[in-house]
């Protein structure tokens, strides 16, 4: 499901996509609501407002990860019209170097294009949403085919839910 405004999720699944794995998407109104011991810089899209941007770094802590830094990405803030590149020298000049990981938050920004180049720059995972949600579906449905170029995270097992 994606929002009904959003073709980012559609596409950068596509694009992480192996062999043998098709997308389908169903459209959904759009709506807000509301590993521990870690730290993370949290960026988020530019047309986040203050409100979100705070409500996303306080259920980041609440699930015991110490967020250093948070903050819309101060781009373009035309929906969709952020490109991979501007993230990355954004991200190049913000991210704390305490920072143990990166999250770049919401599924309409166009993030993944920029996660293999940040990893190999600083040194630390970088997670976008819909990177981590495409590879928690292929976990769940139990593909185990290579996702290159995406990320260190497809190099990781699932959690077991017990």
């Amino acid at each position: 499901m994606t929002p009904h405004v959003d073709v980012a999720p559609e596409s950068e699944l596509q694009a992480m996509a192996p062999e043998g794995v098709s997308i389908h998407a169903t459209r959904v109104p759009l709506g807000m609501a509301g590993p521990g011991g870690a730290t993370a810089s949290m960026i988020n899209p530019p047309w986040f407002p203050a409100e979100l941007d705070r409500m996303g770094a306080e259920y980041f802590r609440s699930q015991g990860l110490d967020v250093v830094y948070h903050a819309p990405a101060a781009l373009r803030s035309d929906y969709g019209e952020v490109y991979p590149g501007q993230l990355y020298d954004w991200a190049r000049m913000h991210v704390p170097t305490e920072a143990e990981a990166i999250f770049v938050g919401g599924n309409g920004f166009r993030a993944i294009g920029a996660i293999q180049a940040l990893e190999e720059d600083i040194g630390r995972p970088v997670l976008t949403a819909n990177q981590v949600a495409f590879w928690q579906a292929l976990r769940l449905a139990g593909v185990r085919a290579p996702v290159v170029g995406y990320g260190q995270l497809f190099a990781k097992e699932l959690p077991s839910l017990q």
